[in-house]
């Protein structure tokens, strides 16, 4: 990589982690207690596997994550540590490493095209919501074995995994190879700081165990505080940061290394607003302003804000403030800018896509 002056000609790198949620062809929501893994694998076995996704891409202990789309759920073992079961809840698709915003989002958006083409042969169709609309909790049956309590309980995000089988949203991934492990970490607190007044642009999770929950995330407002905002990942002879959610983790294959995971964001069923909120991330890690540092997220705060969202005023300043800070420091970069100004356009109406879902519920839809 050459050598890089400024904020303008600093080099990033950007992927996206997507989970798609997944209905019936009756238009019934479809999860762990209705569908089988062996019904998805099937899916995903007709999809194509591509040797250059790799080393990009990290395969995992079990072998599921062989492909940009894999099964998503909760893994079981029995006492020797053997899978026997994976309960699913739906699936995530995964591009490569990109130089580019564009490059990330056009990947996502292919992929999910691609895996709709799969899901034709079958009863099932993807789509896109931050939350179970039916169930709230996951429930572990039956209950941890000695083996499943040893290696869920030595982590905070292991011993809240259960969490994410009720929510959906995506890993926004950037790196910059003039940062070094300490500006990296710094980073990881400055993006967990400011983290519930970026959230509110994504929200989409508006329904809970049946019905409107009275908020626009409920995503939002049962795992942050449990789960990381943002994860930095980091090389094996770094200084881990101690913090509970985790804020740093020893990267688990060379591409890791230096990245920043943005992961409190719900899922959007526009790929483009992705590239958005990819933009205003880059924009804050070029920001040289903003004072807000925290190693682990504010649950209070993010728990108001999934209620209030963009209408209370406060937080819609706030964001508003962020996108302001951003822009200047993405002066020079052109691309960003056009994406960051569709992004205020969406903040000026104080627009998620869970305000749209809202009114097709209230039209009958």
């Amino acid at each position: 990589m050459q050598p890089t002056t400024g904020p303008t000609t600093r080099v990033f790198r950007y992927g996206i982690e997507h989970e798609c949620a997944l209905l019936h062809t009756d238009g019934s929501f479809a999860d762990y207690t209705d569908t089988a893994f062996d019904e998805l694998q099937v899916v995903i076995d007709a999809l194509p596997e591509d040797p250059d996704d790799y080393p990009d891409l990290r395969i995992g202990d079990q072998g599921i994550k062989r492909k940009r789309w894999y099964v998503e759920g909760y893994e079981r073992f029995d006492t020797d540590g053997r899978l026997v079961r994976c309960d699913p809840k739906g699936i995530e698709i995964r591009t490569r490493i990109h130089d580019s915003v564009d490059g990330a989002v056009d990947a996502i958006r292919a992929d999910v095209a691609t895996l709709d083409g799969a899901l034709a042969a079958s009863q099932l169709r993807s789509t896109v919501i931050g939350f179970n609309p039916l169930r709230s909790e996951y429930v572990i049956e039956p209950p941890l074995n000695e083996w499943e309590r040893r290696h869920r309980l030595d982590s905070p995000e292991e011993r809240t995994a259960h969490l994410h089988m009720s929510t959906y949203g995506p890993d926004l991934n950037l790196s910059c190879a003039d940062l070094d492990p300490a500006a990296v970490v710094d980073l990881g607190r400055k993006l967990t700081h400011y983290s519930p007044w970026l959230v509110p642009l994504s929200f989409s999770s508006p329904f809970r165990d049946g019905a409107p929950w009275g908020g626009l995330s409920a995503r939002t407002a049962i795992r942050t505080g449990l789960r990381p905002a943002v994860l930095v990942f980091l090389g094996e002879d770094d200084e881990q940061v101690e913090a509970d959610p985790s804020l740093t983790q020893v990267a688990r294959i060379p591409a890791e290394v230096g990245r920043i995971e943005f992961k409190a964001f719900d899922a959007c069923p526009d790929p483009g607003l992705y590239g958005e909120l990819l933009s205003l991330l880059t924009g804050l890690v070029l920001d040289e302003t903003l004072p807000g540092r925290r190693t682990t997220p504010d649950a209070a705060l993010h728990q108001h804000v999934a209620v209030a969202g963009l209408g209370d005023d406060e937080v819609h300043a706030g964001a508003g403030a962020l996108l302001d800070a951003a822009g200047a420091a993405l002066t020079g970069r052109a691309d960003d800018l056009a994406r960051l100004e569709r992004l205020r356009q969406r903040w000026a109406r104080r627009e998620s896509p869970a305000t749209a879902m809202l009114a097709r519920y209230e039209a009958g839809e």
